[in-house]
């Protein structure tokens, strides 16, 4: 690809790459600073600052006004040099996105009509909604590197496969699109993701541990730890969902009964507003009562903003147990933020004012003092942001050869 020679240097590439992930990471900045964080000499980055530059990869950003001498020259990454495409599904709409390289949104898709059901006609529907997609789109197809695919549940990015959905074969289900798409693909855990683009992009401002809490149709945590995510070994961490909590026969998508999603997700939020309507408790959306089956969480958030009763207490109800829960994710990794997302994030306060009054009664008083609860900046767009996010951060993975 871009570093690729005849003769390839191993060292070379390196120092290339740490240098684009320090643009990545930190933004612009001048061969001086670049010099002091890499520990490289000033001619040495010099070199490669002016190789990138012929390479079209990074550009001059004007000087930098000091009290004497001559003025430093800013460096960072050229926005149209390359270009980064994510997908976020959720159960009833797909999000899709291009991203440039300095993290801009260039061209975005927000609420595709798409009902995401495990089947191979669903996955087929996606991949073609993506194909339309990548062919309207009128930058160069030559500077488009990379996709990723949010997917919720167990998902492995490195070997490529999603066990909890579209699992229909041993192949990985990233050749399968990229042989598809004729594009090279890759997957993640969509609250990994959905962390990355809050971390990257979002609320996060200089804090280097933090937990994002994606609340929509299921539970889950993206973990951000020292600045990085947190994979685990095969990927699958941050299945707060699954956390065997309740003594009910409700059967759980993961197919055991008691996990916590079963009682706190916008899946439960839906099933208990459908339950108590159709026992004949009052509500704006009892007027769907004849067809209360297609009611949509998006409904219930929609109601949500109108200020009614029932779904308020129920978003209530279920933001005090995930407090609870919460509390004891601060407890064991003493975060600096906790950042609230997904679409139940949609409530605001009428969740995030339960959820922080039971985070004070059971998490420890030290270590919650450390922690701040705060909404999503990105709302509804943190999925394709981090998507974006993380198919430009694998082009550029130190364990990668490109």
């Amino acid at each position: 690809m871009f570093f690729s020679n005849k003769v390839r240097n191993t060292k070379s590439i390196q120092i290339k790459k740490n240098i684009i992930n320090f643009f990545i990471n930190d933004g612009n900045n001048t061969i001086t600073e670049l010099s002091k964080e890499l520990d490289l000499s000033i001619p040495t980055i010099t070199k490669f600052i002016n190789e990138l530059s012929d390479q079209n990869l990074i550009m001059e950003y004007g000087k930098v006004q000091t009290t004497g001498g001559r003025y430093p020259i800013m460096y960072g990454l050229k926005p149209d040099s390359l270009y980064f495409l994510g997908a976020d599904m959720s159960r009833h709409h797909l999000n899709i996105a291009i991203m440039d390289f300095k993290g801009g949104l260039v061209h975005f898709q927000m609420g595709i009509k798409y009902s995401f059901e495990n089947t191979p006609e669903s996955f087929d529907i996606l991949h073609k909604h993506i194909k339309t997609f990548i062919d309207n789109l009128e930058v160069p197809k030559e500077r488009l590197f990379n996709l990723n695919l949010n997917i919720s549940g167990r998902v492995n990015p490195e070997s490529g496969h999603s066990y909890s959905n579209f699992y229909f074969s041993e192949q990985p289900i990233t050749e399968i699109l990229s042989e598809k798409l004729n594009f090279n693909v890759g997957i993640d855990n969509d609250t990994r993701a959905m962390a990355l683009g809050e971390y990257m992009s979002g609320i996060v401002e200089g804090e280097k541990n933090v937990i994002f809490v994606n609340i929509s149709w299921g539970l889950g945590i993206g973990i951000i730890i020292d600045g990085k995510p947190y994979y685990g070994k095969s990927g699958f961490a941050g299945e707060f969902g699954h956390f065997p909590t309740f003594d009910n026969e409700i059967l759980c998508h993961c197919g055991k009964k008691g996990c916590l999603e079963t009682e706190a997700s916008g899946m439960a939020i839906h099933r208990m507003v459908k339950e108590r309507i159709k026992n004949g408790e009052s509500s704006i959306l009892s007027k769907k009562t004849k067809d209360i089956d297609s009611l949509t969480l998006t409904d219930i958030m929609e109601a949500v903003k109108k200020e009614d009763p029932l779904c308020i207490e129920i978003i209530e109800q279920v933001g005090s147990i995930i407090g609870k829960y919460i509390a004891g994710l601060i407890n064991i990794f003493n975060p600096e933020l906790v950042v609230i997302g997904g679409e139940v994030s949609q409530a605001e306060d009428f969740l995030l004012l339960p959820i922080k009054s039971s985070v004070r009664k059971h998490s420890l008083n030290l270590v919650n003092r450390d922690s701040k609860i705060v909404l999503s900046k990105l709302k509804q767009k943190a999925g394709i942001v981090g998507a974006c996010m993380v198919a430009r951060t694998r082009l550029f993975d130190n364990q990668k050869d490109i």
